[in-house]
């Protein structure tokens, strides 16, 4: 498990603002119940339990910049 700041990567960042945008907006309109705030725990139990731990140990850089966190 990671503690602290999290490595910034530009080509992911854009890669995640654009490509990703337009799969989320088609599952979306095919899959229901897809992007539902609290089916992660229901798909994957073990990957939410981690994400949860890992969001609430790591901050962005963005994070220090806006001074949130």
């Amino acid at each position: 498990m990671k503690f602290g700041v999290r490595k910034p990567s530009m080509k992911k960042r854009i890669k995640a603002r654009t490509t990703a945008k337009a799969k989320r907006a088609v599952k979306k309109a095919v899959i229901p119940g897809y992007g539902k705030k609290g089916t992660g725990i229901i798909k994957d139990p073990k990957k939410a339990l981690y994400n949860k731990a890992y969001n609430k140990t790591t901050v962005s850089i963005d994070d220090l910049l806006k001074g949130k966190k």
